[in-house]
């Protein structure tokens, strides 16, 4: 069932240590969860949602760091992480506590600084969560990590590169690094893929 709302968290989204940036603003309900954050992000990126992920952030009352993801019930005194679809977003984000950073895939360890830019009405017949708007490709699933992208990109663009042609192969033919529209992004209806990761 549908959660009702009124208010719309709008979100900055880009990747850390990567120039030219790799952004994203997106726009989710308030009633949403960390994990329903977690599908807008990976959706309106373009990661596939193959890893792990895990937000970090301050709680705005006390001040204190808190983890935000899924509990590793193998290593459960190895750090607290509070279940992400039991955290609401609005708990967390304030416009006096508006930054978490959230990773992807603790291999290649995407980091994204997620940032509240503003919390406004609920536009009539607008559809959320939606992708307002963004710059450049998501990097390919398990390419390396920002190391691995930039040897990736020098890779493809150079004929002459020794690893030109087997990337070119590993990526299927072509990779646009610039290329990014808003209006492809296709957003999963977040219950639908918790239960395709866990039942």
């Amino acid at each position: 069932m549908k959660r009702k709302f009124n208010q719309v968290y709008q979100f900055y989204i880009a990747l850390r240590y990567i120039k030219p940036p790799i952004w994203r603003r997106v726009q989710v309900p308030e009633t949403y969860t960390f994990w329903d954050l977690h599908v807008a992000i990976t959706d309106a990126m373009g990661w596939q949602d193959y890893h792990l992920h895990e937000f970090e952030i301050v709680t705005p009352v006390i001040g204190v760091k808190v983890f935000i993801g899924i509990p590793d019930e193998e290593f459960p005194d190895e750090r607290e992480v509070l279940p992400d679809h039991k955290q609401k977003i609005a708990r967390y984000f304030t416009l006096d506590n508006r930054r978490a950073l959230y990773r992807y895939d603790f291999g290649d360890n995407w980091e994204h600084m997620v940032e509240l830019e503003n919390i406004v009405p609920r536009e009539e017949n607008a559809q959320y969560p939606r992708c307002l708007a963004g710059k450049r490709a998501c990097p390919p699933e398990d390419c390396g990590g920002i190391g691995g992208y930039e040897q990736f990109l020098e890779a493809l663009a150079d004929p002459d590169h020794e690893e030109h042609e087997m990337m070119v192969n590993w990526i299927g033919g072509q990779f646009d690094a610039e290329a990014f529209d808003p209006a492809n992004v296709k957003f999963w209806d977040p219950a639908i893929r918790r239960r395709m990761a866990f039942d």
